[in-house]
């Protein structure tokens, strides 16, 4: 074998070779993780839309509002929409985590290798979380549908069942569809937040240490970079979706003229202006910065668990996937 093709061969040979098994293990940790964490959160989801597009509710805080939707509707009312949100996000999570390690694998084959990877990282990031959420949205939008539904309309049905059967009944595919458009606006800039904001975290602190002190990293430190790493990925994942989820939000609840959704959105986010395009933006940052991190310790918990292999990493600093 001549020094180039063992080269190439060394290259192919440092990308891991994942298995059906390896992607179902992705996959039900990916789906745990979410739904587990987005069900928590519900609380602060149904005062999140509230304060975006029930007048009531604009003045309010997170606190001032959940004391209100407590005080108006009783403390039932903030798990609102929980039956949609856990079976969604079990099966959106799934779908995105699963499918961002493989399309972030498969990137870094069609690159050349783990040389080209290093060079082309925040592409491989940026395409692979965009690409494993368009088709995980494609699960995820009917529920979600349903859950701004019955957040927004408290008399609008009893539950996850009754609300997607009358969405389903009265307006079929495409009004379960309708907020497909605005929730991919919504959740691929999300995804991208996610997961390249936190791979880069995770290189800034990597090229920060030796390889030596990485490779003893305690326990606590290691918890405490996926900690911190996830915090700010979170951040950055509801900033970057925040005009998209008002929208959404604004969509599902029937606002908006008729016509194509590019126009309705249009509308829609000139009569918000910036200002109201970000109302809620604090209680969502509280909130995704608390899914992502919980999200990502949980994933790595899960695979650990489940017995999966690490992911693809195409760090700077160590120049190589492992």
């Amino acid at each position: 074998m001549t020094s180039k093709g063992m080269k190439t061969h060394q290259a192919a040979a440092a990308i891991p070779q994942f298995t059906s098994k390896d992607y179902f293990s992705f996959f039900l940790a990916g789906a745990l993780c979410c739904t587990i964490t987005h069900g928590a959160m519900t609380p602060v989801d149904v005062v999140k839309t509230r304060i975006q597009i029930d007048p009531a509710y604009k003045k309010l805080n997170m606190l001032t509002g959940t004391r209100y939707v407590i005080a108006t509707e009783g403390p039932r009312a903030l798990l609102t929409g929980f039956g949609p949100t856990a079976v969604g996000y079990l099966i959106q999570g799934g779908a995105k985590f699963a499918g961002y390690e493989y399309w972030k694998k498969k990137a870094v084959e069609s690159v050349g290798g783990p040389e080209a990877a290093v060079k082309y990282r925040t592409a491989i990031y940026l395409g692979s979380a965009s690409i494993a959420e368009f088709f995980a949205d494609i699960l995820l939008t009917p529920l979600e549908a349903t859950r701004i539904r019955l957040v927004s309309d408290r008399t609008y049905a009893t539950g996850l069942v009754t609300g997607f059967t009358r969405i389903a009944r009265e307006g079929g595919i495409r009004e379960l569809y309708a907020g497909f458009l605005p929730i991919l606006c919504k959740q691929i800039p999300y995804a991208i937040g996610q997961f390249t904001v936190n791979e880069l975290c995770h290189e800034i602190v990597f090229r920060s240490i030796s390889e030596e002190t990485r490779r003893t990293l305690s326990s606590t430190s290691k918890f405490a970079i996926q900690l911190g790493s996830g915090v700010i990925a979170g951040f950055a994942a509801a900033i970057l979706s925040q005009p998209a989820d008002t929208l959404l939000s604004q969509i599902n609840k029937g606002h908006g003229p008729k016509g194509s959704m590019p126009h309705r959105l249009a509308v829609l986010a000139r009569e918000a202006g910036f200002r109201g395009l970000f109302a809620g933006l604090g209680p969502r940052m509280i909130m995704t910065a608390g899914l992502v991190s919980g999200q990502f310790l949980l994933y790595g918990a899960i695979k650990e668990a489940l017995g999966a292999p690490p992911g693809v990493e195409i760090h700077k600093e160590t120049g190589a996937v492992v």
